[in-house]
């Protein structure tokens, strides 16, 4: 009888930390659940996993803003997948603008927490079935830094890690009798698409942010994600903070001139 593999399920996987992490678990034999908002990326990922690591691969093209598109696209997922789902990765997130909170857009605002807070919960409401039948699987969110502290004009993208950090918690204790493991994993400086999403396309105010000292990279985390999630079936890693050598918390850097 041919083994079949595990699946993974990636939010945000289009990019960054989405990406590495998809390229690296499809490397070690996992199939993928992959989505994004950016239907060529998405197609383009796929194509390039299924070429270079012989898995498969779903790719679902939706906003996890959007709870019906969360729903709908969840859904064709097939039965014989869902059976094998192993880890969900809520990897979907973004910060738009560093403005004091006076001077911040509510657009800003709405589009951070609709994707940081509810499409985390929309995504996680939508797969958590499975895992309870499963009776076993791994729930790991991407959570910052800035959810363990808050730092000028980062009020409210702080405010939403903040919400994943205690969302994360709460996961852990309701889905404990269900032999589900969850996880918050919370970065420090990582040079992806990150500060240019935050920066809306400002390539010199984005290069800033990582100018002087040696952030870390993607791959930093894709790595974090495989070694929390390949620990014995008696071992949660609850919570994991990462940080470039370089920085110690969110505003202290060691930085070269």
């Amino acid at each position: 009888m041919e083994k079949s593999n595990p699946v993974i399920f990636i939010s945000g996987a289009t990019s960054g930390i989405g990406e590495a992490t998809a390229k690296l678990f499809a490397e070690n034999g996992y199939d993928l659940v992959i989505t994004g908002r950016r239907s060529d990326r998405l197609e383009s990922l796929k194509a390039d996993l299924i070429k270079n690591f012989h898995i498969q691969v779903i790719g679902l093209c939706f906003d996890v803003r959007n709870q019906s598109e969360v729903i709908s696209n969840i859904g064709l997922i097939p039965v014989d997948w869902t059976n094998r789902l192993t880890i969900v990765l809520n990897n979907a997130g973004l910060a738009l603008g560093r403005n004091p909170i006076d001077e911040g857009h509510t657009e800003d605002w709405d589009q951070m927490i609709d994707t940081n807070v509810k499409g985390l919960l929309y995504v996680s409401k939508a797969l958590i079935p499975f895992l309870k039948s499963n009776q076993s699987g791994h729930i790991i969110n991407i959570g910052s830094i800035a959810g363990k502290e808050v730092y000028p004009d980062g009020n409210v993208y702080c405010a939403t890690k903040h919400a994943v950090d205690s969302l994360t918690r709460a996961m852990r204790i309701d889905l404990v009798p269900h032999n589900i493991k969850v996880t918050n994993i919370a970065p420090g400086a990582v040079e992806t698409e990150f500060s240019l999403v935050r920066f809306k396309g400002d390539q010199s105010q984005a290069d800033a942010a990582y100018d002087g000292y040696q952030s870390l990279v993607a791959q930093d985390i894709a790595e974090t994600i495989y070694f929390v999630s390949t620990r014995p079936a008696h071992v949660n890693i609850n919570d994991l903070v990462i940080m470039p050598t370089a920085q110690a918390s969110a505003t202290v850097f060691n930085k070269k001139s």
